[in-house]
Order: C-alpha cells, then sequence, then structure tokens
C-alpha cells in the first residue's frame, strides 16, 4: 500500500487493488506517515500463554491453598470467578491467573493429594 501511494495511485485504486476498504489504507498510510517503517511490523502478541517458572508456581501453590481472607480480600473461598481479579495486581494477567489457580484448585481436590 506504501509503495502504490508512493507510485501516486489514488487510495480509491489501491483499495480496489488490495482488496480492502479505502478506510484500511488511509489507516495504513496514516500509521506509516507517523512511524515509519515500524509501523509495518505487527505489534500484537499472539499464541500461548506464558509458562510460570518454579518460583511462580510455588508462590501461586501457596495462594491458592490460603483463604482469601489471609490476604485481606472480602470473600471466604477461591473461585475461577474472584481469582483474576485479586491475582492481576500482583502482576499476572487475568487468563494466566486463571489457568493457573484452576490448575492448582484440580490438583488439590485430587484424592490422591495427602
Amino acid at each position: 500500500m506504501v509503495l502504490l501511494s508512493a507510485q501516486g495511485m489514488t487510495v480509491a485504486k489501491i483499495a480496489e487493488v488490495t482488496f480492502t476498504s479505502p478506510d484500511r489504507v488511509r489507516d495504513v498510510l496514516h500509521n506509516f506517515n507517523t512511524d515509519g517503517f515500524d509501523s509495518l511490523y505487527p505489534k500484537y502478541k499472539g499464541g500461548r500463554p506464558r509458562t510460570f517458572n518454579l518460583p511462580e508456581r510455588r508462590k501461586i501453590k501457596k495462594i491458592a491453598k490460603s483463604r482469601p481472607v489471609e490476604h485481606g480480600l472480602p470473600f471466604s473461598i477461591w473461585s475461577l470467578a474472584n481469582c483474576p481479579t485479586s491475582w492481576s495486581p500482583r502482576g499476572w494477567s487475568t487468563t494466566s491467573a486463571t489457568r493457573a489457580f484452576g490448575s492448582c484448585s484440580a490438583r488439590r481436590a485430587s484424592p490422591f493429594d495427602a
């Protein structure tokens, strides 16, 4: 899109050639004019949620086995609904905290735990 614009092609023609909308073409050109070549590289992060290292796992397990009241929280038991909201201030993302808590509580409920 940037190259086509540099060659003097109109926004409508670029949209037609690239099978996109004129608004999208304008966004790409505006971003390029603002950020230069850095705007052409995606900034999103997709894929699998990050994994926890051993110290983080121990900390999560310790919190999951304790009561929320011990951490100054206003509820009496942990649940997947209240877990992420209380763990995200600790630096864990909502998705990661829910996933970690779910695996800790599933292990805690196991009949094979002693």
